[in-house]
């Protein structure tokens, strides 16, 4: 089985300043936030990438939406707005080998699009 920080995270084994949790997800802060908010959205279920996903996972990444928009209210972004981004790949920057989704918010974000 891998064990990726996200792993060692959910299991308990290393802290996290967690903001949410339910059966299926974990909801942490950033270490390194790009915005005033910024959580991971986290499957407690291992998905190394977008490719891992079947048929069946499909509404687990639903709910991943739909986690991240109660987190929006939680933390008070919902109402001005936010970001969802998932990296996926070394182009797309992605750091740690677990499936997440990042939430941004709390100020005006800028362009979508890295030129």
């Amino acid at each position: 089985m891998i064990q990726d920080i996200f792993c060692k995270i959910i299991k308990g084994e290393l802290k996290a300043d967690v903001v949410w949790q339910d059966e299926n997800f974990l909801v942490i802060n950033d270490i390194h936030p790009q915005a005033p908010v910024h959580v991971l959205i986290i499957p407690k279920k291992h998905f190394e990438a977008l490719h891992d996903f079947e048929e069946g996972d499909a509404l687990l990444l639903g709910k991943a939406i739909l986690v991240a928009e109660k987190v929006a209210k939680q933390l008070g972004v919902h109402d001005k707005g936010y970001r969802l981004i998932i990296n996926e790949g070394v182009h797309g920057g992605k750091l740690v080998p677990h499936l997440h989704v990042h939430l941004l918010g709390g100020k005006p974000l800028g362009p979508k699009i890295v030129k």
